[in-house]
């Protein structure tokens, strides 16, 4: 996450000089602590909060569970992972949602810290989730705000209640008490207030903002808070809890280039919990805040949960049972890569997809030059075939090559380069399918482990029902699937441009999600 490359930098580069070492003395571990310091400061993490935070790793780090572990490095990594877990507020902690609908949540915050356009977010999330949320403008006071509340409702396909044009003329004090009356009529489960912001805080805001409060009682009063803001996100939420207090904060801009120490900082000196967070500007870059995960990403460790429910989210299960069954008797062809990269674009960002992998940081250079248009060329390329081409690479000689890449706008060179990746990942997707782990060139093995599978072609009596119900219950073996297709043109191949979007697709395979103890055993091994 782009918030905190440079945290993530420092860190590993700090960890790194420690795994040298067979016995961590004290000298290693103040050494250790003072550059976790210097970095943490740098990310303009509050000073209290980063002198609570190294005092326990030190405290820890000098303590038994170190001194008798057989790699002690390892085991520094893991405490600062459960410190930086700690200080972002330890458990995840859902949306409370009232006994008798309607649920009602009110955003505050200041202004320029994306209330308006997270409205959106979180109002299409609850769509996804089964509810009817209503958006309510009741910022009066910014210009255009209601039409800009309208239009994100608009496009998150809900309602907006608007009676107020708004520009500085209505009171909003009881736009939201009529909201809420309106939902119940209508029938809405959730309302989510939009209110005014101010540049900075002041005693207007403050008294608007309380006063709504008190006319609608919300059942959560979420505090947003741009991730960027630096060491004013103390003040910010301090100000704020004192004047109106809220139940939960949401982070807005995670995808930005700032250090980030808001997310660090605000939740431990608040006390209140991070419970959504913002990653970038389309609606459906929005996700629920998990502080394990968050964790996990700071320290390059990878987030494969969030990988797979955004996979799973996209997939459809028959369909990527299908194509399961397709790698495993060489039968996926270019339509059936096309369906599938056509549902990975649903599933968000590549990009990020690809920076949820452990040792992500690693690869950052690659990252930033992949160019996600590129799935849009060889939507194209594969488009440009006849049907019988794409069931059957072996007919792609060199007339029917040039044929493509002119109707394609593409020259045979993308075409030929297509042709190559797609029958190395398919070949690659085989291994997977029968039970193997890909070596995938340039990033050794994915991670999951397991070994590599003998090949063998298990019977369709008994041996096949396992195989399916070892893809099932394997949620890291169904981590590595979908991310051997995301990395379609791994970073670091031998002759593969920077930038390619191919190999993109999906192997899912899975009947059913993981459960809960499956998905934390899985991030627990991947710490190690």
């Amino acid at each position: 996450m782009a918030t905190f490359g440079n945290l993530s930098d420092r860190l590993a580069e700090t960890f790194k000089n420690l795994r040298t070492k067979g016995k961590l003395s004290a000298s290693d571990v103040d050494g250790t602590v003072r550059e976790i310091r210097r970095a943490l400061l740098d990310a303009d993490v509050s000073l209290d909060v980063v002198k609570q935070f190294t005092a326990h790793v030190r405290e820890r780090a000098l303590g038994d569970e170190v001194n008798k572990a057989l790699n002690p490095a390892q085991q520094v990594v893991q405490i600062v992972n459960d410190e930086l877990v700690a200080i972002l507020g330890g458990e995840q902690r859902r949306l409370q949602f009232a006994k008798t609908a309607p649920t009602v949540i009110m955003l505050a915050g200041l202004q320029g810290a994306g209330k308006t356009t997270l409205a959106g977010k979180l109002a299409k999330w609850l769509v996804k989730d089964g509810h009817t949320p209503l958006l309510v403008a009741a910022d009066l006071q910014r210009p255009n705000a209601v039409n800009q509340l309208q239009v994100v409702g608009a496009q998150a396909g809900v309602p907006v209640y608007a009676p107020e044009p708004g520009n500085g003329t209505g009171d909003p004090v009881k736009v939201a008490r009529d909201a809420v009356k309106q939902a119940e009529r209508a029938q809405h489960d959730v309302v989510i207030i939009d209110t005014a912001g101010r540049l900075g805080v002041d005693a207007e805001l403050m008294k608007q903002a309380s006063n709504i409060r008190k006319a609608t009682n919300p059942d959560e009063v979420l505090f947003v808070i741009d991730a960027m803001i630096g060491q004013d996100a103390v003040t910010t939420a301090k100000a704020f809890q004192e004047g109106v207090d809220f139940t939960g904060v949401v982070l807005s801009k995670l995808d930005g280039d700032a250090r980030g120490g808001a997310a660090l900082s605000v939740a431990s000196v608040t006390g209140r919990p991070i419970i959504f967070a913002s990653t970038g500007e389309g609606l459906d870059d929005f996700e629920p805040f998990h502080p394990d995960r968050m964790a996990s990403r700071i320290l390059d460790l990878g987030d494969i949960l969030t990988l797979i429910e955004q996979a799973q989210s996209a997939f459809d299960e028959e369909e990527a049972m299908k194509v399961a069954e397709k790698f495993a008797t060489d039968t996926f062809t270019l339509n059936d890569f096309l369906g599938q990269m056509q549902q990975l674009r649903g599933a968000g960002s590549i990009k990020k997809m690809l920076g949820m992998l452990p040792g992500a940081g690693g690869m950052k250079q690659q990252l930033e030059n992949f160019d996600e248009r590129e799935i849009v060329r060889t939507e194209a390329i594969i488009q440009s075939m006849t049907p019988a081409e794409r069931e059957n690479t072996k007919l792609l000689n060199g007339s029917r090559r040039v044929r493509i890449a002119k109707g394609s706008g593409m020259t045979v060179t993308d075409v030929n380069q297509l042709v190559a990746r797609f029958e190395q990942a398919a070949k690659m997707m085989k291994t997977v399918a029968r039970g193997g782990m890909p070596q995938i060139p340039g990033m050794g093995p994915m991670p999951g482990g397991g070994g590599h599978g003998t090949g063998k072609r298990q019977s369709a009596k008994g041996k096949g029902k396992k195989q399916n119900a070892s893809r099932s219950g394997n949620p890291a073996k169904r981590a590595a699937e979908q991310a051997a297709l995301a990395s379609g043109v791994v970073p670091g191949e031998a002759g593969a441009p920077a930038g390619s979007g191919f190999g993109l697709g999906g192997g899912a395979g899975a009947k059913g999600a993981p459960s809960e103890e499956e998905l934390a055993a899985l991030q627990k091994m991947l710490r190690r």
